[in-house]
């Protein structure tokens, strides 16, 4: 049955039905015609996947993402993030990286990352004389930093699968988020060193970066106070990500005073769509999950692996090496749905931490994100450049490189994301 579920998929994501669409549909195929059940097995499962209440907490993070974003604040957000940055060579290119920290302290999406700051940032840049397709590089691989800084979707959706606790994983998520930040802001520096780019003069004074500095500072708050709350039990994930609503809403009505009811139709309905889109690919993992549970294969594969690899060192780079190559052709929320049942009860065999685990597969599928051929935000990234995609991956490399060295980090040095 997993044979046929697996050939059927690849079928399907060859056909360019969408990834959501396939998993049910290959789901449906599976259990139907090669196991003689009832298609009343792949409902079942779709509906009880929804029945959680820590899966609320997804709608409501999406919803306080685009409040925050979509108005005074985001610009006051990317302004500071800007200003911060041009002291520096290479600045135009690293304002990027440092506007996605302080994005992914709201967002959680890479996705939604690149396609919001790319639009705005990498005109701005290509203006400044930086190279269209290395602008493009550049957005792309920063919006990785975004599933990292808490509140994170694909973190969220890897506790769902994995059963660690939501506060952990987010708590782990800001080192090697500030990590791949550091290092993405030396790249940035070093390239602009070495292709001899000049260094613009519109850098701000300190009263200038101060008063920006307090007027994003609802939003710069906002993954402390997350933090916060979950670390010290004051509520549950689904009840904090309620409260970030409440806060951003609060935050545009109050104090910027720039929310009215059009803009809170758009927000809500770019939510929902968003919600919709990741709503369906979990409830097609689960009838998938089911398939894989039910033909033992998370427990057949994990033996199969301790036996055949011994060495827990190597053990890890093998699923390193399986969610690169994964992640090239499967988006990244799937494949955490998809992978994480399989890979938990490895990691578990080898005594790895499954924190650790989450954020070694969150960082790892997330730089699949803009590794061809299909990735999300190097497409989105290329498309606002407007520049090909052969020429944005050869301009790849080093932030590739800096990626890899942070994952390895993270892969092989628990100290970074247990506390």
């Amino acid at each position: 049955m997993t044979l046929a579920l697996v050939l059927s998929f690849t079928a399907l994501m060859l056909l360019a039905v969408p990834v959501g669409h396939a998993l049910v549909l290959s789901s449906a195929f599976a259990i139907y015609f090669f196991a003689g059940l009832p298609l009343s097995i792949v409902v079942q499962q779709l509906y009880q996947q929804t029945q959680s209440f820590p899966m609320l907490a997804l709608p409501f993070f999406m919803l306080a993402g685009t409040l925050m974003l979509g108005g005074t604040l985001g610009n006051e957000l990317l302004a500071f993030a800007s200003k911060v940055m041009q002291r520096w060579k290479g600045g135009p290119l690293a304002t990027t990286v440092a506007a996605s920290v302080v994005f992914g302290g709201v967002s959680g999406s890479a996705v939604a990352n690149a396609s919001a700051l790319g639009s705005v940032l990498i005109p701005w840049q290509k203006r400044q004389g930086y190279p269209s397709a290395l602008c493009a590089a550049n957005n792309s691989t920063s919006a990785v930093i975004d599933i990292l800084i808490p509140p994170s979707i694909p973190l969220i959706l890897y506790s769902l699968v994995s059963g660690t606790s939501i506060a952990d994983l987010f708590t782990a998520g800001l080192l090697p988020g500030v990590l791949l930040a550091v290092g993405l802001v030396l790249c940035c520096n070093w390239i602009a060193r070495r292709r001899g780019f000049t260094q613009t003069d519109d850098s701000a004074s300190l009263r200038e970066l101060a008063r920006l500095a307090v007027l994003s500072s609802p939003a710069l708050l906002l993954p402390i106070l997350i933090l916060l709350g979950l670390r010290f039990g004051i509520a549950t994930p689904t009840e904090i990500s309620v409260l970030a609503v409440v806060y951003a809403l609060g935050m545009s009505v109050f104090l910027y005073r720039d929310m009215n009811w059009g803009r809170f139709q758009d927000n809500l309905i770019e939510a929902g769509v968003a919600t919709g889109v990741v709503m369906l690919v979990i409830m097609g993992s689960a009838a998938v999950g089911w398939i894989l549970t039910f033909d033992q294969v998370p427990e057949r594969f994990a033996v199969w692996i301790t036996e055949t690899v011994q060495n827990p060192i190597l053990i890890i780079l093998s699923m390193n090496i399986l969610l690169l190559i994964i992640g090239m052709p499967l988006d990244l929320p799937p494949a955490i749905l998809l992978l994480g049942p399989i890979f938990v009860p490895l990691a578990a065999s080898i005594g790895m931490d499954p924190v650790q685990l989450g954020l070694m597969m969150v960082l790892n599928l997330g730089i699949g994100l803009y590794t061809p051929p299909i990735g999300t935000t190097l497409f989105i990234s290329a498309s606002i450049a407007k520049t090909t995609l052969g020429a944005t991956t050869r301009e790849l490399w080093p932030f590739f490189l800096v990626s890899m060295i942070v994952l390895a980090l993270v892969s092989y040095v628990p100290a970074l994301t247990i506390y």
